[in-house]
């Protein structure tokens, strides 16, 4: 079973997320912040992130940059899902390590066939 972590501070976001992805089979874990999903990624190693950018604490860059650049971590697929739609906001997204940049509103079919075409085959 594939471990997805979802960070967000849109509760409804996390909600409708996690029901979908336990739904389809995936073992979710939740942060609400950016500092929060460091610490689970810590503890957990997710096989996938979906990561929001614009949080309190820590921003979705940060921690991407931050996962990216940890030997532990950097096997982590990291997709960006944001409100931010600016190309330079896209570009820096994949700069920083991103696997995938989605934008805010969001197709959830699309969305999980993304994670399907990136988690790893065992």
């Amino acid at each position: 079973m594939s471990k997805v972590l979802i960070v967000d501070d849109e509760p409804n976001i996390l909600m409708s997320l996690e029901f979908l992805m336990k739904k389809k089979g995936y073992e979710v874990f939740i942060a609400r912040d950016g500092k929060e999903a460091l610490e689970i990624v810590e503890k957990v190693v997710p096989d996938v992130m979906i990561l929001d950018i614009m949080m309190p604490e820590v921003d979705g860059y940060e921690v991407c940059q931050q996962i990216k650049s940890n030997d532990n971590t950097r096997h982590i697929r990291v997709i960006f899902l944001s409100a931010k739609t600016k190309d330079e906001e896209i570009k820096k997204g994949y700069e920083l390590g991103a696997d995938l940049y989605l934008t805010k509103p969001f197709s959830t079919r699309f969305l999980l066939q993304q994670i399907e075409e990136l988690k790893p085959q065992s």
